[in-house]
């Protein structure tokens, strides 16, 4: 366990080093920096002052590591627009931001991984029928058009719950829906498929055979076995949630961190836009670490693979 934990620690940092030179690299998407900060009336003598005073005019690599290192102490910079510490916006906005995907990710597993057992123990009945056409709408559906499909009913029509804001849980209903009804179907054909291929081994039959109770053989034996894809699919669509949320955060009007990427893309503010981009990649690269361990202490031939 111990090796295979390293070996995966070791992939996890390499992803993280580059998904740094990637976050990087984006200060310079818009071309030179040092003129985009001083506007198109400054003279040549203002923007040489602000590549010193910035650093730009030092070689490339020089800047990527006085960058890094500023990161890794926690130094993201000062925004350019809100005139404040970038450290200190993200972490101000971030827990939003993870409780609505924490939330969606809830509504998706609650809704999928139970439809999934049951179009696996009754195929091709109205029951499988019925998930398979809910798999097939999540995925043709967008989840910003099913927001809105939402907003028009719950929030206008019928008035059960608030629109915008985070004042209190209901706030977090629809736009958790709305978010974690996306990744639905990929989690319930996935358990759905899990399960039909468990179901079909000899240890099952041989459970039964035994006498084990129905109950028992499903989900001690069989759900077991077949939910450990499930885990590692879950870790990436809650990562894929904290950066597929700046759509939904937008027009929920949630102050969270998708919707700080949205104002910040909008202003040309680099340096917060660099900061998220690392935030949610190394939030992707722990969750996908976290799942790799899982699925290794759930089924021991991973380790060993």
């Amino acid at each position: 366990m111990f090796i295979y934990a390293c070996k995966r620690f070791g992939v996890a940092v390499l992803v993280a080093i580059t998904v740094s030179l990637l976050s990087f690299s984006l200060i310079y998407l818009s071309g030179d920096p040092a003129m985009a900060l001083a506007g198109e009336s400054a003279t040549s003598e203002d923007i040489e002052n602000i590549r010193r005073v910035y650093g730009y005019d030092q070689p490339i690599m020089v800047q990527y590591v006085d960058w890094l290192s500023r990161v890794v102490q926690g130094d993201f910079g000062r925004s350019h627009y809100l005139k404040r510490e970038v450290a200190e916006v993200i972490f101000e906005r971030l827990p939003t931001t993870m409780l609505l995907g924490a939330c969606a990710l809830g509504f998706a597993i609650l809704l999928s991984i139970p439809l999934g057992v049951l179009a696996a123990i009754r195929p091709n009945t109205i029951i499988d029928r019925l998930a398979l056409t809910l798999a097939v709408v999540g995925q043709a559906l967008p989840s910003f058009w099913f927001a809105l499909i939402l907003i028009f009913w719950l929030g206008i029509t019928w008035r059960l719950l608030p629109i915008t804001g985070t004042a209190s849980w209901q706030n977090f209903i629809m736009p958790a829906v709305a978010l974690g009804y996306y990744v639905t179907p990929a989690i319930m054909r996935l358990t759905r498929a899990g399960m039909l291929e468990v179901l079909s081994s000899d240890y099952i039959r041989t459970a039964r055979a035994k006498g084990l109770k129905p109950a028992t053989v499903l989900f001690k034996h069989a759900l077991r076995n077949a939910i450990i894809p499930v885990v590692s699919l879950a870790a990436v669509q809650f990562g894929f949630m904290l950066g597929g949320s700046i759509v939904i955060e937008t027009i929920f009007a949630i102050n969270g961190l998708g919707f700080l990427a949205w104002e910040t893309i909008q202003r040309g503010d680099l340096p917060t836009m660099q900061a998220i981009v690392l935030v949610l990649a190394c939030f992707y690269i722990v969750l996908t670490f976290l799942a790799d361990m899982l699925n290794a202490f759930l089924d021991p031939r991973i380790r060993v693979a």
